[in-house]
């Protein structure tokens, strides 16, 4: 699959990237470790960018401003939200001009208005849908007013369902948390437009030259899902909020072709991110008994990555599950404590 790639960086394999935000350039509103460097190298190398995102509560002016003080360039073209996934979705299911009821930030309110619809705020006159995005504002009587809706029948849209939001402080409840508020009181599940769904990254790679496509993203259940879902390779990041344990365990529809710690794996060997064997680590498999050792005369100075890497090429290929993790000496054991997934019982935490 490298072949004349080997040694190269995954930035000069790869001619577009398709990046996260939240978890994977900035947490919060600091940034990622490395994300300033790898941007910068990434336009002078001609590498398209496209900034791809589940939240709902920026507009795209918005997200420009806060990765300008990142010291990061982008334009509004280059950003997609999950609230125009979500306001088109919602154009697609209604006639033109229908009353939507919004839950969410005045950036989601535009981009209903944008796709012709007329944004309302209360249930009464009964609207024809409900859109729903993040907003930290969002309140108890707004969505006291989309459970009415819902329940008396209007289409449901939610710009994306992702439970937890990475920030600064750790993970704060996401859009999908309210959206299970909702989903509690009507016992209906909405159209979700953002990631995984696909639609987000054939908007992002439509209109570019691009033959070689990647997605890098910190969660395996919207960024790595929705790009095997484009068919795209993709990168998980475990800067947000995806764990190797969650990485060791995924099915095989959110499997990435690369792991790193954050985007500045972007500047590293394309063979050296991949999962697969590594030289390093012996993997062998008795059921759902995984075992790791080091070889012997190896190093293993390095990584963890490398160690994870391995397990779960090794895993994923002998059908993945959860595993129970057995360290079989010393540089093993290091490696799996380092990773998170050694406990006192030697499992997967």
């Amino acid at each position: 699959m490298i072949g004349s790639c080997a040694r190269r960086s995954i930035l000069e394999i790869h001619d577009l990237l398709i990046l996260d935000l939240d978890g994977t350039v900035y947490r919060g509103e600091e940034p990622i470790a490395g994300a300033t460097e790898v941007l910068s190298s990434a336009r002078k190398n001609g590498t398209t960018v496209r900034f791809v995102t589940n939240n709902a509560s920026r507009a795209p002016d918005e997200v420009r401003a806060i990765l300008r003080e990142f010291r990061i360039d982008a334009a509004d073209g280059e950003i997609y939200t999950s609230a125009r996934a979500g306001a088109l979705t919602t154009a697609d299911l209604v006639p033109a001009g229908a009353l939507v009821l919004v839950v969410g930030s005045p950036a989601l309110t535009h981009e209903v208005r944008c796709a012709g619809l007329r944004p309302v705020f209360t249930a009464d006159p009964p609207p024809s849908a409900v859109v729903q995005g993040l907003s930290p504002g969002t309140t108890w009587r707004e969505l006291a007013e989309a459970t009415i809706a819902v329940r008396s029948g209007a289409q449901w849209v939610a710009c994306n369902d992702d439970i937890t939001l990475p920030s600064a402080r750790g993970l704060l409840p996401g859009n999908g948390s309210l959206v299970g508020v909702i989903r509690a009181a009507t016992d209906r599940t909405p159209v979700v437009a953002g990631k995984p769904a696909r639609a987000l990254f054939d908007h992002a790679v439509a209109g570019t030259p691009a033959r070689r496509p990647l997605v890098v993203g910190d969660r395996l259940d919207t960024d790595i899902a929705g790009a095997s879902a484009a068919g795209l390779d993709s990168m998980l990041v475990l800067s947000g909020v995806s764990s190797p344990g969650d990485l060791l365990t995924a099915a095989p529809t959110s499997r990435p072709r690369y792991v790193s710690a954050d985007v500045s794996g972007l500047f590293g060997p394309s063979e050296r991110a991949e999962i697969a064997p590594h030289s390093d680590w012996c993997v062998a498999i008795s059921g759902a008994v995984v075992t790791l050792s080091g070889r012997p005369g190896r190093a293993h100075r390095d990584e963890p990555l490398d160690a994870l890497r391995a397990l779960c090429a090794a895993w994923w290929s002998a059908g993945g599950g959860k595993p129970e993790l057995v360290a079989e000496d010393g540089s093993a054991r290091s490696a799996l404590r380092g990773l998170g997934l050694l406990n006192d019982h030697a499992v997967v935490s």
